[in-house]
């Protein structure tokens, strides 16, 4: 358990070094000023980019800039945003909140639809045909196609959170179906399984009590790893549907070439990343008790 950890708990590191490794290596391999750049649609007179020089660092070898950056974004100090004149920290503090309602409905909705899916059509040719090619179109539908497809069904109308959260859930949603059904077939042709049945119980309790859990696994992964998906989808849904938001800002700020608050973005995205996978990690370790002793 206390190796398992140590690896959990390094690899996330890892993560987020890389991350913002990568985000350092983005602003400084754009050409130009680094600070010209980084004042984006303010007003890039000399005063003001000797004075961004001298705030960050910029004028000090690139060693010491890279240990400035990673030192301030350890601190949660990642700059400021000159299109809101505010900490890029406030900026994405403020919009996190209806990004983190529609990310986790949206999972749910997925969730809960992928094991229905799943449980229906397990070791069954037809229903498993049928739910093949629709997870098969709904995996492959471009998100925004979808969102744009629900706005007309809906009139344009969508004040609520469940059209956005359906519109990004149904792609995750078909790939976790695929991978839970699979994992259910594998667990339904076990012999724990044939033992339940030569007892008497029912084939939904089979499904329910017994497959279920051992198909957790891998859908569980597979959850883990869409995170990133989920984030990158919400960019997308926010702008169609015009919701406040993390990746509403992000796209804002692309525009107006505010980099300080896409870097904030890009590194709150890892974060989440890092979080969602750990949390994931220890769902399969309460899941799997056999894990534990790996």
């Amino acid at each position: 358990m206390i190796a398992g950890v140590v690896r959990r708990v390094v690899g996330a590191i890892a993560v987020l070094l890389g991350s913002g490794t990568l985000a350092f290596a983005a602003l400084r391999l754009i050409p130009g000023d680094p600070a010209a750049t980084l004042l984006g649609g303010a007003p890039a007179t000399p005063e003001a980019i000797a004075r961004l020089n001298d705030e960050l660092g910029l004028d000090r070898p690139l060693p010491v800039q890279y240990a400035t950056f990673l030192g301030r974004a350890a601190r949660g100090d990642l700059g400021w945003s000159f299109q809101y004149n505010a900490p890029v920290t406030e900026v994405l503090g403020q919009e996190i909140g209806p990004t983190a309602r529609l990310t986790l409905t949206a999972c749910a909705l997925a969730a809960a639809g992928a094991t229905a899916l799943a449980l229906l059509t397990a070791g069954r040719r037809v229903p498993r045909a049928v739910s093949g090619t629709v997870e098969l179109v709904g995996s492959s539908t471009p998100t925004f196609w979808l969102g744009i497809m629900l706005l007309t069904l809906a009139g344009f109308r969508a004040d609520g959170i469940w059209l956005p959260a359906l519109t990004l859930a149904v792609p995750v949603g078909a790939v976790l179906a695929q991978v839970l059904r699979d994992g259910l077939e594998t667990a339904l042709s076990s012999p724990f399984v044939l033992t339940a049945r030569t007892r008497g119980v029912a084939d939904r309790r089979v499904r329910r009590a017994h497959a279920l859990r051992h198909a957790l696994i891998p859908a569980l992964t597979v959850l883990g790893w869409t995170a990133g998906s989920l984030l990158a989808g919400a960019v997308v849904v926010e702008s169609v549907f015009a919701r406040p938001g993390v990746g509403r800002v992000a796209v804002e700020a692309v525009m107006a070439k505010d980099l300080p608050v896409v870097v904030g973005a890009v590194l709150l995205a890892s974060v989440v990343y890092v979080v969602v996978n750990t949390l994931v990690d220890l769902a399969q370790l309460l899941v799997d008790p056999r894990l534990r002793e790996v």
